[in-house]
């Protein structure tokens, strides 16, 4: 294992034991990553406590079919965007049943994606709060450099790190 895939085994250990200790679950929607995040979380013992599943939106036809939106809006909108992370995350608390959703949609590179660099990456974080029944959903645009593995396990590590705070709040 690389010291990134164990950074991010890491990471998921810290979430696995947040979430078990709310009793809440947890499910991904990638395109960037095409299910490294739900795989780096499964690594560890005890993920079936809290890991609900994932989609896997690789191509912009499935990301538009689970966001239920036509594939021309979804281009226009741009899938390399803070809207298409925000609607993945949402689109994963719905199809998955989770209280927790997590998205990656981004260019890993060599080259550009709708004029963006490589190593451009946009997090959907949503919550659906089981007490009042709202959704919490927020974008985050971040940006990695390195090859195409590095991009996508520090878009991993990073999404992690960010359900983590966002579950010490």
């Amino acid at each position: 294992m690389t010291p990134h895939a164990e950074e991010g085994v890491a990471l998921s250990e810290r979430v696995i034991a947040s979430l078990s200790a709310r009793g809440e679950t947890l499910g991904f929607c990638e395109s960037l990553t095409a299910g490294l995040a739900a795989a780096t979380v499964a690594c560890v013992p005890g993920a079936s406590a809290v890991l609900r599943g994932g989609l896997v939106t690789y191509a912009t036809e499935v990301k538009a079919h689970f966001l239920r939106v036509p594939v021309a809006q979804l281009n226009k909108q741009g899938v390399v965007s803070a809207a298409t992370a925000l609607a993945m995350s949402q689109a994963a608390l719905t199809e998955i049943s989770s209280d927790w959703a997590l998205s990656l949609t981004g260019v890993a590179g060599p080259g550009l994606q709708e004029g963006k660099p490589a190593g451009t990456v946009f997090i959907g974080l949503a919550h659906y709060d089981r007490g009042t029944g709202r959704v919490d959903a927020h974008a985050f645009e971040k940006h990695f450099s390195g090859d195409r593995a590095q991009v996508r396990q520090g878009a991993v590590e990073e999404c992690l790190r960010l359900l983590l705070e966002a579950l010490a709040k």
